[in-house]
C-alpha cells in the first residue's frame, strides 16, 4: 500500500491505482474496493464502474485533456493526473484547468515522478493530495512541504498576487 500525503499529514492510501494501458481490460476488481482507473477506461465504461460498490476514480495522463471529464465530474469523487517523469510539468497546467475552468471540487492527487520538492508548487495549482515516488523522502504533514509562508505569483490557493494584497491591505 502507497503512502499519500495530504492536509491530514501522512496516512495509507485506501485507493488501488489501476495502470493499465488503452485497449487492455481492466483486471478484476473486487465490489467494495475503491479503484483509481485509466480515464480510457472510465470514459468506455462510467455507468458500470460508477455503479459499483466501492468508489471509482480516474487517473488522466500528463498529455490528457481534462476536459473530456467535464460531464462525469460530479460522479467523480477523485482525479489523480499523473507526472511520467520528474521534469515534465504538464500536469501543473491540467490541475489548474481542472480547478480554475471546470471548477472541479473533488480531491486532485498527484501521482508518478512525484518528489517532495514539488509540493508546494502542486499545492498552489490546487493539488490535495500526493503520492511520493517510492525511494523518495517522505515529509511527515503537507506544512513541511510548504517551506514559504507568502508567494509573490497568483494561484488557485491564492487568486491575488502579493502587491495587490499590499495594495488593499495597506
Amino acid at each position: 500500500m502507497q503512502n499519500i500525503i495530504d492536509q491530514a499529514g501522512l496516512r495509507d492510501d485506501r485507493w488501488q491505482l489501476l495502470r493499465v494501458e488503452p485497449g487492455e481490460t481492466l483486471p478484476e476488481i473486487a465490489e467494495d474496493q475503491d479503484v483509481i482507473v485509466p480515464v480510457t477506461h472510465w470514459l468506455a465504461d462510467h455507468a458500470r464502474l460508477g455503479a459499483r460498490q466501492g468508489r471509482t476514480a480516474v487517473w488522466l495522463a500528463a498529455d490528457g485533456d481534462p476536459a473530456v471529464l467535464q460531464s462525469t465530474f460530479n460522479l467523480l469523487p477523485l482525479i489523480a493526473i499523473d507526472f511520467p517523469s520528474f521534469t515534465d510539468g504538464r500536469g501543473y497546467s491540467s490541475a489548474r484547468l481542472l480547478r480554475e475552468r471546470y471548477s472541479y471540487a473533488g480531491e486532485l492527487r498527484a501521482i508518478g515522478d512525484v518528489w517532495h520538492d514539488h509540493l508546494q508548487a502542486l499545492w498552489l495549482v490546487g493539488f490535495d493530495s500526493f503520492e511520493i515516488k517510492s525511494g523518495k523522502p517522505l515529509p511527515q504533514d503537507i506544512q513541511a512541504a510548504r517551506p514559504f509562508s507568502e508567494h509573490y505569483q497568483a494561484s488557485f490557493r491564492q487568486p491575488w498576487p502579493l502587491f495587490r494584497r499590499c495594495i488593499n491591505h495597506g
